[in-house]
């Protein structure tokens, strides 16, 4: 019979956890309390879970430019969809792949797969690879296809699929099914765990790449909402800084540097925030049994 725990110990680790959960959810408390907040109060009083100086400053700044701020939201969540679509697919359809131990290239494939991960071909050879032999410069395919397709998601999701029974597979063999058949209806809804796992890995790196952009994108209507705030962040800078040197004396109030930044925190990280939660069931298992050698 299971015994439960003495009311001491329960309550320790009931204040543990709670401890523990504030360390999470006070920053980001902050940061959205620092984004309603004016600079000048945040250069005297500092930092604060309540905001200091209620102002919408940094907002009205960060959407001087709506229709530029939704282009680049609409980009973006393009981006992240296509690239979840295809990514989970083609990760899920080469790890099946090496999962099948009767396969007689597993071996070889699985060291090709590790190779990229220790080893790449540089930023020049992949900007003219990119630019002069792919064409894809100034598209919208220059932000998914170079992410398409990550040798660790493919490792872990390999790792799952090999926990999976092959009497199952043998089974659905026998009664005719061919291996498209056992991966859509067999293979996938018992993955259920691994596939979360990496559609929430690919969804954040989609969703944060700003550095496909820049190498890439000089077309305005195909900037993503990190680099649009990136952009955004550096004229402020610049802007600051050309006032010092000239002596137009641009101040704190006049352009909400600080607050500005945590408004951007909230606006680029805020949608992650809400989807993380639809993952959050699988994602340990996922992690857990996937990360265990097969």
């Amino acid at each position: 019979m299971k015994k439960d725990l003495p009311i001491i110990p329960k309550i320790l680790i009931y204040a543990f956890l709670i401890f523990f959960c504030l360390l999470c959810v006070i920053p980001i408390i902050t940061v959205v309390s620092i984004s309603f907040s004016s600079d000048l109060s945040i250069a005297k009083e500092g930092y604060g879970i309540l905001p200091k100086g209620f102002t919408l400053d940094a907002y009205k700044y960060v959407f001087k430019d709506a229709q530029a701020i939704i282009r680049s939201y609409g980009v973006t969540i393009l981006v992240t969809v296509v690239g979840l679509v295809a990514g989970l697919i083609l990760n899920a359809m080469i790890a099946y792949v090496l999962a099948k131990k009767d396969y007689a290239y597993r071996k070889p494939m699985t060291v090709f797969l590790i190779i990229p991960m220790v080893l790449n071909g540089g930023l020049v050879p992949t900007y003219i690879w990119m630019t002069r032999y792919l064409h894809l410069k100034n598209t919208i395919w220059v932000m998914i296809l170079p992410m398409l397709i990550v040798p660790w998601f493919i490792i872990l999701l390999r790792t799952f699929f090999s926990q999976i029974p092959t009497s199952l597979m043998e089974a659905a063999t026998v009664d005719g099914a061919g291996e498209m058949t056992i991966f859509v209806k067999i293979v996938l809804p018992l993955a259920k765990p691994a596939l979360a796992t990496v559609g929430m890995f690919i969804t954040l790196n989609y969703w944060n790449e700003w550095f496909q952009p820049l190498m890439y994108i000089d077309n305005r209507e195909l900037y993503n909402l990190q680099y649009r705030l990136y952009i955004l962040m550096r004229d402020v800078q610049e802007m600051l800084k050309n006032s010092a040197i000239s002596g137009m004396g641009i101040s704190v109030a006049d352009m909400p540097t600080e607050s500005m930044r945590m408004a951007m925190c909230v606006i680029a990280a805020g949608p992650m925030l809400v989807v993380f939660p639809f993952f959050q069931k699988y994602f340990v298992k996922g992690l857990t049994v996937g990360g265990v050698k097969g």
